[in-house]
């Protein structure tokens, strides 16, 4: 197999990781903002948020949010370890020949 192919599905492959080492830092500021805000439970963000909700609906809302991007979170981490097994068996088929 060409030799740049190998290299690039490497290279997508450490973009990958990257990328979901951003977005679990991402998840994790947005988690702890979510436990601050949730402890304080500030009468200005209720006014910014609209009228008629309440605190539950805020919570309600915030965890399947969350839980939502850590579902991605975890399909782009399957697919970034899929790649970097690609990636690997690439480079084996490659000294090999």
């Amino acid at each position: 197999m060409n030799q740049s192919f190998g290299k690039r599905v490497h290279g997508a492959a450490m973009a990958g990781w990257k990328t979901l080492l951003v977005g679990v830092i991402f998840l994790s500021i947005t988690w702890f903002a979510f436990v601050c805000v949730n402890l304080i439970q500030p009468s200005w963000l209720l006014y910014l948020y609209g009228p008629g909700l309440t605190w539950s609906y805020i919570d309600v809302v915030a965890l399947w949010l969350v839980g939502i991007f850590k579902v991605c979170l975890w399909l782009a981490a399957l697919v970034v370890l899929w790649l970097t097994l690609w990636a690997r068996q690439l480079q084996k088929d490659e000294a090999a020949q």
